[in-house]
């Protein structure tokens, strides 16, 4: 399987059990990221993934709160779309399409208009000191997606977004970093209008 496809694969509804929700004490991370993604309503940024096999892609995206996100890969040949309503992969290689209501993927949470996830958001336990980690609670309803923060006075809420992990029913893992990331920068509706695939005969 292509990075690719495991990736949106990772991303798209999945029947896994619940984990259980971890005890979560009042945490000032938890107050920093609400006000980062109070903060945050666009955002742009370079990518590199990486799936469980080492493959690695390179491309940009585009962020607009609430619900819109695109990821164009380097080579044009890959798009990721949310509108709003529907996340959306096209691979224009081999003229295909698949839509998912946005709301039971796992990036539904983050592109969110609730600065918590619509009450969700969990802060999880971290290594590092200068990383925060996140997800919404309920996992099984999303996916598993992991997002982390690097600590920064200089970025909105005292956090800067990192990248995230995906993980498939399966185990597998596709993980997202981001560089270059710019906040609240003009991002036209433009950007998440897409053509259509043409299909290959």
């Amino acid at each position: 399987m292509t990075f690719t496809k495991t990736f949106a694969r990772a991303l798209v509804p999945v029947a896994v059990a619940a984990t259980p929700a971890m005890a979560a004490a009042p945490s000032p991370d938890l107050e920093r990221l609400k006000a980062h993604l109070s903060a945050v309503q666009t955002m742009t940024a370079n990518f590199t993934q990486t799936d469980a096999k080492g493959q690695v892609a390179n491309g940009t995206l585009a962020m607009k709160r609430p619900g819109r996100i695109r990821f164009a890969y380097n080579g044009g040949d890959l798009l990721i779309v949310a509108d709003g309503k529907r996340l959306t992969f096209l691979d224009y290689t081999v003229g295909q399409k698949s839509s998912y209501e946005l709301a039971r993927t796992p990036l539904g949470p983050l592109l969110s208009g609730s600065p918590d996830f619509n009450g969700k958001a969990q802060i999880l336990p971290s290594n590092d000191s200068r990383v925060v980690v996140a997800r919404a609670r309920n996992a099984g309803q999303y996916g598993q997606l992991t997002l982390a923060f690097l600590r920064n006075g200089s970025a909105p809420g005292g956090l800067q977004m990192y990248g995230w992990t995906a993980v498939d029913p399966q185990g597998h893992r596709t993980t997202v970093k981001l560089s270059n990331v710019r906040f609240n920068v003009g991002v036209p509706d433009s950007a998440f209008v897409y053509a259509e695939p043409k299909k290959k005969r």
